[in-house]
Order: C-alpha cells, then structure tokens, then sequence
C-alpha cells in the first residue's frame, strides 16, 4: 500500500510540474498601450482581460492623419497549449504561434514554419511599460517596439 501511494504522489507531482503555461499567467498583457508621441507613426495595442479561455487584441499603426496598419489579435487557451492567433488586416485564417516560454514579465510565441516573423515576445518591466519584439527565431534581427499604458 506505501508503494502505491508512493507511487501516486509521484506520478501527481511528475504531471503537475510538466503541464504548460496557462492563459491566467499572461493577465499582465491586459490594457491599452501606446508608443511615444511625436516619431514618424504612433503604434497602440488594446488587450482585454482573461475571461473564457481568451485574450482578444487589437493592433493599429497612425502615421500623419491615416491608418496604415492594423491587426486583430487573440490569446486563447486550447486543449494542448496556449497560442496567440494574428489577423493582419484582419485576413482569415489568421496565423498561429504556439507559447514556448512564460513568466510574470515575458511571454514567447513561436512559429517556425511561418515566414516572418517567426518569434512574437511581449516583455512588461518594472515601470510598467511593455516591449513587444518580432524576429526570424533565436540570434536573427529583431524589432523591437517600446510601449507605455496609456492613461485616459
């Protein structure tokens, strides 16, 4: 019987410390970020809260008086992990990255199969700012976009 239960703490422990991250653990992306006025194109990013599985984002790029860029977003938590779904220009089907790493402060999506970018990281810092980087995968050139909440 020792056996047994030994066994079965074991194998709880094992499956626990292996499940992936869920979608609870990204709440820190929620809320309406903002790139610094006055450069060429102004950049925001609105995420809702957690709720049903889901994050659902919107990305929309100004530069002047028009709209030149725009995105729909999600984060939802399916059966074997948590993805971030984008829809440039709202195309469908929108494209698929797999969270590969997460923490209180950083969230890493990939696709290698997709073209560019390959890897999605969202970083908050201390300040309460947010940097969102997109690159071709681990040691390529990346970009980097620097974010502050914006305050209504």
């Amino acid at each position: 019987m020792l056996k047994l239960t030994f066994l079965t703490v074991f194998l709880l422990f094992a499956n626990f410390s292996t499940q992936t991250p869920g979608i609870a653990e990204l709440s820190w992306l929620a809320g309406d970020w903002q790139t610094a006025p006055g450069g060429r194109a102004q950049i925001e990013e609105h995420w809702t809260g957690v709720a049903g599985g889901s994050m659902m984002g919107v990305n929309r790029t100004v530069a002047g008086e028009k709209t030149v860029e725009f995105e729909y977003l999600r984060i939802e938590q399916r059966a074997d992990g948590v993805y971030y779904v984008a829809h440039p220009k709202a195309r469908c089907p929108g494209t698929d990255f797999k969270l590969t790493k997460s923490s209180a402060t950083e969230a890493v999506f990939e696709n290698p199969q997709h073209d560019f970018p390959k890897r999605i990281i969202y970083r908050k810092t201390a300040d309460d700012s947010l940097t969102a980087s997109i690159d071709g995968g681990e040691g390529t050139k990346v970009m980097s976009f620097s974010f502050r909440r914006m305050i209504r």
